[in-house]
């Protein structure tokens, strides 16, 4: 499991005296806690690996965000250490697909669905974000569905 292999992740940092990467993987730790306390009173638990995907993939988008507005008020430090936790976090996600594999991803689902045009988008994304949203930046996935149907 994928909260295994973080766990690890952060004895293994322990022992090498890696302080960079133990504060960024107890931050994803604390980040977990909180989303499972969070979904104490849910009624449908996600899949414990979905769960991680979804809290990690949440990480890094922040930490892109942070990393532009960081440059954009020249704190290039701050951006540097944004990076390096994002290339710590982005260690435990799933391999994700290249553009011309969503693209191809996309045309199957198209074809599957019928959809032909922008008012299949909903559909499409819906169904792609089932099959691969974990290999997925879905805001970029969403663009490239728009550009497929419009």
């Amino acid at each position: 499991m994928l909260r295994d292999s973080i766990k690890a992740a952060q004895v293994a940092a322990m022992k090498s005296g890696d302080k960079p990467r133990l504060a960024a993987v107890r931050l994803i730790l604390a980040k977990l806690k909180d989303r499972d306390i969070e979904l104490r009173t849910a009624t449908g638990l996600p899949d414990d690996d979905t769960l991680v995907i979804e809290v990690l993939q949440k990480m890094v988008k922040q930490r892109r965000e942070s990393i532009a507005l960081y440059r954009q008020g020249g704190r290039q430090e701050l951006a540097n250490a944004e990076a390096g936790e994002m290339a710590v976090i982005e260690e435990f996600l799933p391999r994700q697909m290249g553009e011309d594999e969503t693209r191809a991803a996309i045309d199957t689902i198209r074809a599957e669905l019928g959809a032909t045009s922008i008012k299949d988008m909903g559909k499409v994304i819906a169904e792609l974000k089932a099959r691969h949203g974990s290999q997925l930046d879905m805001s970029k996935a969403s663009a490239l569905v728009k550009a497929a149907l419009g």
